[in-house]
């Protein structure tokens, strides 16, 4: 592998008494003992891939209708994992200034090669792009159309010894009515365009009835393509091998849930270490919780890459670069808004503009402008900002000021994916409400609540959340509770709204103190 400039993992606030209630973590998978436990990622980076270059690993994964997207994340032992960076602003097609659910940035691939990184990433509607940067906590450039069409998804690109590139890809069912067949086209060595329709290397529905997400490998001599097979939730890891780049190719299952509780072990990245060992990054479909991501050892059999442990996953294993020195560390999710740009955390659920919020206008707090949207269902708001959800049970609680102009605004809590639900204030007439809504049903309301106050969600294990606001000290339970849902190929969030449903009246603001997990 060839050298880039190490990178610091930042290091996790200290848990001591002060910061406890400031900075929990609801997941860690580092036990401190020099053992770590699946998920590694108990959050949803869907369909993940991981590049090493030097001592520092890189993940990207798909991100779908939020921006920024193609959120990408360093670690420096496979476990412990910081987001630094997302590859794009907004998703490269007018469209998705609404919300295309289901729609956008699908699995992602990530290289590095002639001093760059790469991510290859599709959109199933629109074709397959490429983006590069020399530094992956850079900016990265603009997205190239590389191959417009419908249907190709999951592409991952392969430069071989003798100079020439190569790209492998998926088709979706859903666009080209096709779902279990492999193809691998020649490249131009710059990325700039595929040089012709190259060949089907693998079709077999009958063993794998559906076949996504290939990952180009080359290990002594031999082409590999990890591939997932069977679905989302129930499917198996497999690793295809031939002599030749167009095959044929032989098959294997290297991973599968067998007698274990991980369903659809799949869907990932191959990567070794500095010292020579292997390591299988993969996603489990959790849900509500969505695509979250485990890490599997990996062992050589006849040239077979097996992972886990009898091709089973594990739950718990040694660390992998066990001699490094490394800080406990996980993306980061609570937010005080002392700094002058949102933190990488957030996502909106559509092309965003710069005019949405302002981290500055108010010192230390989160400024919100109300954007019009004619539904009191905000499932599809497209200024909804938003987090992954971080584990199975958490809380996340803010302090909102809300600061309206005319009736018909409102700012709150919101948890979102296929239904939806928000607890913030409203004005109505002269009045503010503190309204708690079910796909926009009115479900509580408190009348005469001051403009600034305390909102709290309670997330239970399986996603059943509970409200609850506080005007002093003390926090009021609402009794009603709702049922988090997951989203189209994403799963549940939770955050940050405010709308108006007067599309030319004078519009407020709302401020945000903070927006603590625990």
């Amino acid at each position: 592998m060839k050298e880039s400039p190490s990178i610091e993992i930042p290091v996790a606030p200290v848990k001591t008494a002060a910061a406890v209630d400031l900075h929990a973590f609801p997941w860690t998978s580092d036990q401190c003992d020099g053992t770590y436990r699946n998920p590694i990622l108990y959050a949803d980076y869907s369909d993940p891939d991981v590049v090493r270059v030097g001592d520092d690993f890189y993940l990207v994964a798909s991100s779908f209708n939020c921006t920024p997207g193609l959120p990408i994340l360093h670690s420096k032992d496979l476990v412990n994992w910081r987001i630094i960076n997302h590859a794009i602003k907004n998703v490269p097609h007018s469209r998705y200034a609404d919300v295309q659910a289901g729609c956008g940035v699908w699995a992602p691939s990530i290289r590095f090669h002639a001093g760059k990184f790469w991510i290859f990433f599709p959109m199933p509607d629109e074709g397959i792009y490429v983006t590069t940067a020399t530094a992956a906590a850079g900016k990265w450039s603009e997205p190239h159309l590389l191959q417009a069409g419908k249907g190709m998804i999951d592409p991952c690109p392969l430069w071989d010894e003798d100079g020439k590139a190569y790209l492998v890809h998926a088709y979706a069912n859903s666009r080209a009515g096709i779902k279990h067949m492999l193809r691998v086209r020649p490249m131009a060595p710059d990325g700039s365009t595929l040089l012709g329709e190259g060949q089907i290397v693998f079709h077999e529905p009958k063993k794998h009835p559906t076949l996504e997400g290939p990952k180009f490998l080359k290990r002594n001599g031999w082409y590999y393509i990890l591939a997932p097979a069977g679905g989302v939730e129930t499917g198996w890891q497999v690793a295809l091998r031939s002599r030749n780049i167009y095959g044929p190719y032989e098959d294997k299952v290297i991973l599968e849930q067998g007698h274990t509780a991980i369903n659809g072990p799949h869907q990932g990245a191959l990567v070794d270490t500095a010292n020579g060992d292997w390591w299988f990054v993969h996603f489990q479909d959790a849900g509500v919780y969505g695509r979250i991501t485990h890490l599997q050892p990996v062992h050589w059999q006849d040239g077979w890459p097996m992972a886990g442990v009898n091709g089973e996953p594990v739950m718990q294993n040694p660390i992998p670069c066990g001699g490094i020195k490394r800080h406990q560390a996980v993306p980061q999710t609570s937010d005080e808004f002392d700094s002058s740009k949102l933190e990488s955390q957030w996502q909106w659920q559509a092309n965003h503009r710069d005019d949405w919020y302002s981290c500055a206008a108010c010192g230390s707090r989160l400024r919100l402008f109300p954007q019009f949207f004619m539904h009191d269902n905000l499932s599809l708001l497209p200024n909804a900002l938003l987090q992954k959800f971080p584990a199975r049970t958490f809380s996340v609680e803010t302090l909102v000021e809300f600061s309206p102009k005319d009736a018909d605004e409102s700012a709150g809590l919101i948890v979102t994916g296929q239904s939806c639900a928000t607890l913030g204030l409203e004005k109505t007439g002269s009045t503010t409400q503190l309204v708690l809504r079910i796909n926009g049903v009115k479900k509580f309301a408190q009348d005469k609540v001051p403009h600034a106050i305390k909102l709290r969600i309670a997330v239970a294990d399986g996603g059943l959340c509970s409200f609850s606001y506080a005007t002093g000290k003390d926090f009021v339970l609402i009794p009603q509770t709702f049922q988090a849902q997951k989203g189209i190929w994403i799963g549940a969030k939770v955050g940050l709204y405010s709308h108006r449903r007067l599309e030319h009246a004078a519009a407020g603001h709302v401020d945000f103190d903070y927006f603590r997990f625990a």
